[in-house]
């Protein structure tokens, strides 16, 4: 079956293959992805839709054990270490080991690529609170503050660096590991990675990892632009 499938992919590499760069056997060839630049759009969109559903349910879910356990100080070791057990796990492993759960498709690569984040995003956002200076606090709490309006106002402004920091790491670490999405039938460019690993002709694999190098600039440009736009003072302070 596995050289079925490779046999097909040659196929259709070699049908649309930009004046004749698989018999040539050339490493990349700009015709053959003008001539096949539309199969990347729906695994692109896919791959984009994993990385937002994923990113956004992490750090919903992060923040909320964060916030609990700056309020509780005795949860921060227990949700550290199970966030290290969910991150420590092998990414295809995780995969596999949800499949009897959730089936096959994009729901159990969100589920594995959310539990990916969560670590990364609950530390920094538990050290940027953390690192907020006891006297701003209590200065916050001598003019009348509530503790709620402390946690808005004063500490979660000023733990930003840390929390756009830490959002920047899980986004560009899921970006990568959204490729392997592949072997839960959860889409993405893994899909194009896979197929043009199985023939000699190598321009699919450059074009879709390409792609996914692209988007991680992308995104990590507009969160770190988005952070310091919600941080002004940091610019002030350069």
């Amino acid at each position: 079956m596995d050289s079925l499938a490779a046999l097909s992919a040659a196929i259709e590499f070699r049908d649309r293959s930009g004046g004749g760069c698989i018999q040539d056997n050339k490493l990349f060839c700009p015709g053959w992805v003008v001539d096949n630049y539309d199969r990347y759009v729906d695994p692109t969109l896919q791959h984009l839709v994993l990385v937002l559903s994923s990113v956004s349910a992490g750090f919903l879910i992060a923040f909320s054990l964060a916030v609990l356990a700056h309020r509780h100080r005795w949860l921060s070791s227990p949700f550290l270490a199970g966030t290290g057990v969910l991150y420590t796990i092998p990414s295809i492993s995780f995969f596999f080991l949800l499949l009897p759960i959730t089936g096959r498709g994009s729901l159990t690569a969100i589920i594995a690529l959310t539990a990916f984040t969560l670590q990364i995003i609950f530390r920094n956002i538990t050290t940027g609170l953390r690192n907020v200076p006891p006297d701003v606090t209590e200065a916050a709490r001598g003019v009348g503050l509530t503790s709620q309006q402390i946690l808005w106002k004063v500490e979660l402004p000023l733990a930003m660096p840390e929390i756009v920091a830490g959002l920047r790491i899980a986004t560009v670490s899921t970006v990568a590991l959204a490729t392997l999405a592949v072997f839960a039938n959860g889409g993405g460019l893994g899909g194009e990675i896979i197929t043009g690993s199985n023939i000699t002709f190598k321009t699919g694999i450059i074009v879709a990892g390409g792609i996914a190098v692209i988007m991680a600039i992308i995104f990590d440009a507009f969160i770190l632009l988005t952070g310091k736009l919600l941080t002004p003072w940091t610019r002030a302070a350069l």
